[in-house]
């Protein structure tokens, strides 16, 4: 990758958010950028094509700057360019559609059986999500090639992580791409609780695989390797996660490794655990909805947008306090760009091509697996092998992953169909016939946001005029109705949701 050699701390650096108005997500990067001390006087500038959203996170920006009585700067644009002009990093957090596509996305799989929690990574919802964001990911490579910072770095948070920067990198052009999720962190404290750790450090992890499909292959507790029985029989005795992580524990004990994500995420990554609408709940829990609740994410999604719309007043009013006051959290953003304007080295995990990274996965294909950030860029660990049945499982999503990549580059619906007729769970729960129909229903559903198939609609609604394949109205085998402002407030005693509380559940 190629180095920009900073100066530290360096007046007019820019650090450009895409997609800014995301509740909550914007400013917890932003403040922890502002507990290191060489980015108190950079300039912030957001993006995003909502201009109401946009102005209430800068709102809140500019109250926290200036109650720290920081140099810091924050600009806004609806203009993409005058955002990304000379910047050095861009960080991108957009969902293309919003809420509305991300509906479509649950809700018309649903009618073809199909039941997904997040529906973001592969399955029907996330192949759809893919198609949407891809061709606004190739325009912001473009821009950040014409008017950003010669070698400027590309941070991708915007899901599918996979697909979206492995168009980044093969089709955008944009080599300084790395792909940034928090999956490994959350398990990482996951099983140092079950392990019994008072801080999740005492742990050390080595985590390999593909994003949202990764495994803690080697897991030192104290010094000590952790054994496979051992963590076994951690997470079986665990008061919260043996009920609530059925799943990933029944994974673990067949295949050996613990994987990084949510029951909810990697029971739809699978053929196995919600093919049966019967069985579904067997293998999950509905205290929270990532543990596999349908349609869970969006459900929150929907109800934090609308308690953080409403209530804005009351978190402007909160904003401004000292940093000192905020923790600086373990996503990985603030620790590169320290670490590559001169700071301390950081170890992270991080979404790259992989080239050799993982013997055992194509070269071609984005991985998510251990590297090193300094002052001359990533540099990742090497020759990495993985357990041939969770290298299996990788393969079969790479192999969806490329499809629907480069369906997604060329508006080319007979890819995009075959990766949804290999997707492990739709391919579980639909005939190729259902799958036909399904794509062509969510095609013309989501049209607005799919200029690279604009040629296709006609033909989609041609076909489902005479479609023969029969759907059902049916809400799914654990669905919760999303709750309005008010009974949220009334189920929190009352109380007004905290910005704090928004944050902390409005980024997957």
């Amino acid at each position: 990758m190629d180095k920009i050699k900073p100066e530290i701390g360096e007046i007019g650096m820019k650090i450009a958010f895409i997609g800014a108005g995301s509740v909550g997500f914007t400013r917890k990067l932003v403040r922890d950028l502002l507990k290191v001390e060489m980015f108190h006087d950079v300039e912030f500038a957001l993006h995003d094509i909502n201009a109401r959203n946009l102005d209430m996170v800068a709102q809140l920006l500019r109250r926290d700057i200036e109650a720290n009585a920081l140099p810091a700067r924050v600009t806004q644009s609806t203009d993409r360019r005058t955002a990304l002009e000379g910047a050095r990093y861009v960080v991108n957090c957009v969902r293309i559609g919003g809420l509305d596509a991300f509906r479509h996305d649950i809700e018309i799989p649903l009618k073809y059986g199909i039941d997904q929690c997040v529906g973001d990574t592969i399955c029907a919802g996330g192949l759809m999500y893919a198609q949407r964001s891809i061709p606004q990911i190739l325009q912001f490579c473009a821009d950040i090639r014409e008017v950003a910072e010669p070698g400027a770095w590309f941070l991708n948070y915007a899901n599918p992580m996979a697909m979206n920067t492995w168009a980044a990198i093969d089709h955008g052009g944009v080599r300084n791409t790395i792909g940034l999720c928090h999956g490994v962190q959350n398990g990482w404290r996951q099983i140092a609780n079950a392990l019994g750790a008072e801080r999740h450090d005492e742990v050390e992890i080595f985590c390999t695989g593909i994003n949202h499909q990764t495994w803690y292959t080697d897991i030192r507790f104290r010094g000590r390797k952790v054994t496979r029985d051992e963590l076994i029989a951690a997470f079986e005795a665990h008061p919260e996660y043996s009920r609530t992580e059925k799943v990933r524990i029944d994974v673990l004990k067949r295949f050996g490794f613990y994987s990084t994500e949510s029951n909810g995420h990697l029971s739809e990554y699978l053929p196995w655990y919600r093919k049966r609408p019967d069985e579904i709940t067997r293998w999950i829990d509905t205290s929270e909805w990532i543990n596999g609740e349908t349609g869970g994410y969006l459900r929150v999604c929907s109800e934090r947008r609308n308690w953080f719309e409403e209530d804005f007043p009351k978190f402007l009013a909160e904003a401004g306090k000292p940093l000192s006051a905020h923790t600086r959290s373990d996503e990985h953003c603030s620790h590169i760009l320290e670490a590559l304007e001169g700071g301390p080295v950081y170890r992270g995990h991080f979404n790259v091509r992989n080239g050799g990274i993982i013997t055992n996965l194509p070269d071609d294909c984005i991985i998510e697996s251990p590297g090193f950030v300094d002052e001359f860029g990533l540099n990742m660990v090497e020759g990495v092998t993985l357990p041939l049945g969770c290298a299996a499982t990788c393969q079969a999503s790479v192999d969806v992953q490329r499809m629907g990549m480069l369906a997604a580059v060329n508006g080319d619906l007979e890819l995009l169909r075959l990766a949804m007729l290999h997707d492990p769970l739709t391919g579980a729960v639909c005939n190729p016939e259902e799958i036909w129909q399904m794509t062509d229903e969510l095609l013309v559903a989501e049209a607005e946001w799919l200029p690279q198939f604009a040629h296709e609609i006609d033909g989609a609604k041609d076909r489902l005029s005479r479609a023969t394949v029969a759907t059902r109205n049916w809400t799914g085998a654990a669905r919760k109705q999303t709750r309005s402002v008010s009974e949220l407030r009334e189920e929190k005693g009352g109380s007004v949701m905290t910005a704090e509380k928004v944050r902390a559940t409005a980024q997957d």
